[in-house]
């Protein structure tokens, strides 16, 4: 197991690329405290969870809240013991064109995806520098390059490939290594109430000729997390089928 004995926490764990995660690092011999503001839904992957036999913690809340995230690291490591990865995967979209995006829509976006990645990775990066070593894997999108409707969305995950790399430069010398994983189009649940004729546009814009898994973008998180990228830091890794190459 690539993962045994490590302690991580997931954000956005309740659904989607997060459950992904957390089913992976369960499977790789990980203990996870899964983190989401929809307490039925992260029941059901806590139910879950345990049917595998793993070892998880639930907390929910929003990562906005600074008190929360602390609490929440804080409880993970009196359960555990120490906390090893971080993985900030919460995000949420409220898409419109830009001349009618309203600044409740941009403030919302901004704060949950950049503030409560910074929020988290900042909480997990305090332990991490203590303990002399650590994994912090934040999750961006393709949608930085620039999406139509998507003018916060794009902005934000632009903003955590650059938190990414600085936060990087700092930790470097401390042990801990902080990476970003780049999805492009992945079938989720989200995925599945846009229109066909939508959908064909989309799939004919990857190369690969597909949508992509949660679980693809699952199993580079974990290669991110174990002792195999330990000379892996401040890199951005597209998980897209193709569809941005360099």
């Amino acid at each position: 197991m690539r993962l045994k004995d490590k302690v991580a926490i997931v954000t956005g764990a309740a659904r989607g690329i997060g459950e992904a995660i957390v089913c992976r690092f369960i499977e790789e011999g990980a203990r996870v405290t899964m983190c989401d503001v929809d307490k039925d839904a992260l029941s059901k992957v806590h139910k879950n969870v345990r049917e595998m036999g793993g070892s998880c913690l639930a907390a929910v809340g929003d990562i906005v809240d600074r008190n929360f995230v602390q609490k929440m690291v804080d409880d993970t490591l009196k359960e555990f013991g120490t906390l090893d990865v971080m993985v900030n995967n919460a995000a949420i979209t409220r898409d419109a064109i830009l001349h009618k995006m309203t600044e409740e829509q941009w403030n919302q976006v901004i704060d949950v995806n950049l503030k409560g990645t910074f929020n988290c990775l900042q909480a997990a990066a305090i332990h991490m520098r203590k303990q002399g070593r650590g994994r912090i894997i934040n999750i961006s999108s393709t949608a930085r390059f620039g999406n139509i409707g998507q003018l916060n969305y794009s902005a934000s995950k632009g903003g955590v490939v650059s938190l990414t790399r600085t936060a990087a430069k700092e930790l470097a010398l401390k042990g801990v290594t902080c990476n970003c994983i780049s999805p492009g189009t992945i079938w989720t649940d989200m995925m599945k109430t846009i229109p066909e004729k939508v959908l064909e546009k989309f799939r004919a814009g990857v190369p690969l000729g597909r949508f992509g898994d949660p679980r693809e973008v699952a199993h580079l998180a974990v290669f991110l997390a174990s002792d195999e990228a330990s000379y892996i830091t401040g890199q951005t890794i597209n998980c897209d089928g193709g569809s941005f190459m360099a």
